[in-house]
């Protein structure tokens, strides 16, 4: 039977890889791991340069959308017990459906979906036994809204594929954060009225009453690390915005 010790949220001697944790989401996962005791390694086409992380992570650049370049990236992090992966295209890349060529839909659809992919096919043969691969998505995927159905698409796909590793790759465990409304660098395409607007009306509607914040999602990334009967699932870190008919 697994010990108690086994059950806590410590990650001490174990290493975590973020890619995309440069900013964002994945700078609030990179802090959260480091702080239950993690060696962190971030990833991302370039070094953290935000001031409020806190912490010296060391950094691997790497562009998701060159195979051979995480492949590479990967060979040179060596053995590691947990892959997050929040890396995503720069906000406003997506585009309304009438808008959108299906060569920029297949640009976003490589940035996100395959790069993630890339990242879990060349981490999971270095990972130690008790390692997890964990994605991140978003509202999006099961509340589709227009000028997004690309990212819907992208997201659903990215669900699926993690429930589908969670069983080829086991023991390994492969799950999902799907993060509702977050203020994070995904929303810097908004002016700053916009923006205020927007997580406004979020306080006043979801059932939580506040905006999400990076370390949010990075408390719910140490779970899903440290949990060892958690797999095939998508944790929803949403404040409730799937209840309701908010945004």
């Amino acid at each position: 039977m697994d010990s108690v010790a086994s059950r806590t949220n410590s990650l001490e001697r174990q290493r975590v890889v973020v890619v995309g944790g440069t900013s964002g989401m994945g700078l609030g996962a990179a802090r959260a791991a480091a702080a239950a005791g993690a060696q962190v390694i971030v990833g991302g086409r370039r070094a953290p340069a935000d001031p409020r992380s806190g912490v010296a992570f060391a950094h691997v650049t790497v562009d998701v959308t060159d195979e051979a370049a995480v492949r590479a990236a990967f060979e040179g992090i060596g053995a590691l017990d947990h892959l997050l992966v929040t890396a995503a295209p720069a906000p406003g890349s997506w585009g309304a459906f009438l808008e959108q060529d299906v060569a920029g839909a297949r640009k976003y659809m490589d940035a996100k979906f395959f790069g993630s992919l890339a990242c879990a096919r060349w981490a999971a043969p270095r990972m130690r036994a008790g390692g997890s691969i964990t994605f991140l998505t978003g509202a999006t995927a099961v509340r589709p809204r227009p000028g997004l159905a690309m990212v819907t698409a992208t997201f659903a796909a990215l669900e699926a594929l993690s429930r589908a590793l969670a069983v080829e790759l086991g023991p390994i465990r492969v799950n999902t954060i799907r993060p509702g409304l977050v203020d994070s660098d995904m929303w810097s395409f908004l002016d700053e009225s916009a923006r205020a607007q927007l997580f406004q009306r979020a306080r006043e509607t979801f059932p939580a009453r506040r905006v999400g914040a990076i370390d949010d999602i990075g408390h719910a990334a140490v779970f899903l690390m440290t949990n060892p009967y958690v797999t095939g699932t998508v944790l929803e870190v949403t404040g409730g915005e799937q209840l309701v008919d908010a945004l």
